[in-house]
């Protein structure tokens, strides 16, 4: 197993020889940055701790160079930024228990180039060895660019499959958009209710980005709480944290389907929803 850049990293926190840990996973998330796996993509880590069947790979795409920074970060250079990212995210995947973690490390810019397709290369030949039952990635109505970037690559790399090598599932997480908005019957609801301090931990390692003014751990832990409090009117809460997803299954069982059109369907539902109970009441 090579990756496409000389800087780029498989790291196996129990030691065990790349493919063979790559191999044994079950789950998969493909994020952009670091950090973003521990908020979209809990779902799959809680899935497999301590699960000897199933297993959590991660894999970050960018370098973290371009994080925002301040306090004891406030000085680092690009390049220092980097190291401190790549080893947050190492300590994540020690305390998940993560069968692997691929650090990517390609440059936010080239992730964006639609006409690059090393990326999506280095994506398929990881698939391709791990043959994961779910994939976890960014949702397609996410409002940061590199996050939308990264997951129409990730539906690229799944298309250029052999239909029997794909995943069973594929979700579009949240990170930079919650999906709350979507119609309940669209909404894919993961019950986060369990180990709830593995959760504050994996979010809680990020110092550089919690220290240097971001408190991504206290959102992330406040939107799951509020998603199982605010999922239904009329019921008593039946979890105390959630977090959604969008269903990017068919993108990949069939890739004669239009990615816009089928993003914009869940909007038309949210539209139509909205419409027809102003309509009823008005």
């Amino acid at each position: 197993m090579k990756l496409r850049l000389e800087t780029a990293e498989i790291f196996v926190p129990d030691g065990l020889p790349v493919e063979a840990a790559l191999q044994r996973t079950t789950h998969m998330a493909i994020s952009a940055h670091q950090d973003d796996i521990e908020m979209m993509a809990c779902d799959g880590v809680l899935q497999c701790f301590q699960q000897p069947e199933k297993w959590f790979t991660a894999v970050v795409v960018t370098n973290g160079s371009g994080s925002p920074r301040d306090g004891l970060y406030k000085d680092y250079s690009d390049a220092e930024m980097q190291m401190v990212r790549r080893k947050e995210q190492k300590k994540a995947a020690v305390l998940g228990e993560y069968s692997a973690l691929a650090l990517l490390n390609y440059p936010s810019d080239s992730v964006k180039d639609r006409a690059n397709k090393d990326m999506v290369a280095n994506l398929m030949q990881l698939f391709e060895l791990a043959r994961p039952e779910i994939v976890y990635t960014h949702n397609l109505a996410d409002r940061h660019d590199t996050h939308v970037s990264v997951g129409l690559r990730v539906i690229e790399a799944l298309r250029s499959l052999p239909p029997e090598h794909r995943p069973q599932r594929l979700y579009g997480c949240e990170v930079w958009r919650d999906l709350d908005w979507l119609a309940d019957e669209d909404k894919v609801c993961f019950d986060l209710s369990v180990h709830e301090n593995l959760q504050a931990a994996l979010l809680g390692v990020f110092d550089s980005q919690i220290g240097g003014g971001k408190r991504y751990d206290l959102a992330s832990l406040g939107r799951r709480r509020a998603n199982a409090t605010f999922l239904a009117a009329h019921d008593t809460d039946t979890a105390t944290g959630l977090s959604f997803a969008m269903d990017l299954t068919p993108l990949v069982s069939d890739p004669a389907l239009d990615i816009s059109t089928f993003v914009q369907e869940y909007i038309n539902h949210f539209a139509l929803d909205v419409a027809e109970r102003v309509k009823k009441f008005k």
